[in-house]
């Protein structure tokens, strides 16, 4: 039996990428996980459909569900709430991943992409957090884990760097920032309820096919950029029962694992990475 075995979790922006190494890993260690994204259709320049996570995980003798939900729409995400809750059960593992993530110089910033990047990245977590907490509390029991980005620290100088002279991370960043300080909040308001939350960062980059397509990863992190599987192992090690409990924490990839005494698996849980 699977250390998940008998939760239930809900991952989003799972159709590539970060959230579908969590979904893959969760499931491998026996949850029923419920994904979504924007649309079961692939994307015209992007490999990765929701259709294509849930079948890898089937066939790798896992339960998914997919459910096709703009995040931005409030409507949508109580709709996604609502279908993991009657075809999976009640929502153990609540897996904030979905971003917008949009490079721009802060001159001229277009109006729409901030208010979508302000609703995708902050104000969808904290509505999908609303919406679970109740149920947890009531259960006694509940883990969130708040995918975040290491662009969320401030930058070094001055002098600074040629990646933040350049600019055009502002907004991100700073969505991911207010994410954490959301999330330490949670923490502390639930501590004492059996409910965990934290944030999650990769050390430098993890070079999934959306970030590849914006080029958006300077350089010198791709030096350094670390596998998909390190984002994938830190989430189930924060999502786990535990004692203490980890709860409240800003955390990043390798550290995280390293303090843990943590080897890092395959997405399919079988075997060493």
């Amino acid at each position: 039996m699977g250390t998940l075995e008998g939760k239930v979790a809900l991952v989003t922006g799972a159709s590539r990428g970060i959230g579908v190494a969590i979904a893959r890993r969760l499931a491998s260690e026996g949850a029923r996980v419920g994904i979504t994204a924007r649309t079961l259709d692939p994307h015209p320049r992007l490999p990765g459909t929701l259709r294509e996570t849930v079948t890898t995980i089937e066939h790798a003798g896992g339960c998914a569900t997919a459910i096709a939900a703009d995040i931005q729409d409030p409507v949508a995400r109580e709709r996604v709430i609502e279908r993991v809750q009657c075809e999976l059960g009640p929502i153990d593992i609540l897996v904030n991943n979905a971003a917008a993530a949009f490079y721009l110089p802060f001159d001229g910033f277009p109006e729409k992409r901030y208010r979508v990047a302000m609703e995708v990245n902050v104000r969808a977590p904290w509505d999908l957090c609303q919406r679970v907490v109740p149920d947890m509390k009531r259960r006694g029991s509940g883990w969130i884990v708040n995918i975040s980005s290491a662009s969320a620290r401030h930058p070094e100088g001055p002098p600074y760097d040629d990646f933040h002279r350049r600019g055009g991370s502002i907004l991100y960043a700073a969505t991911k920032a207010a994410l954490d300080r959301m999330s330490t909040g949670l923490a502390a308001e639930l501590h004492g309820s059996g409910i965990a939350v934290n944030a999650l960062s990769p050390v430098a980059a993890v070079l999934t096919p959306g970030a590849e397509a914006h080029d958006v990863v300077p350089e010198e992190f791709l030096r350094t950029a670390e596998p998909i599987e390190l984002m994938a192992e830190a989430t189930l090690a924060l999502c786990e029962p535990s004692d203490p409990m980890l709860t409240g924490r800003v955390a990043y990839t390798t550290p995280l694992l390293d303090e843990l005494g943590r080897r890092v698996k395959r997405l399919d849980g079988a075997g060493w990475l």
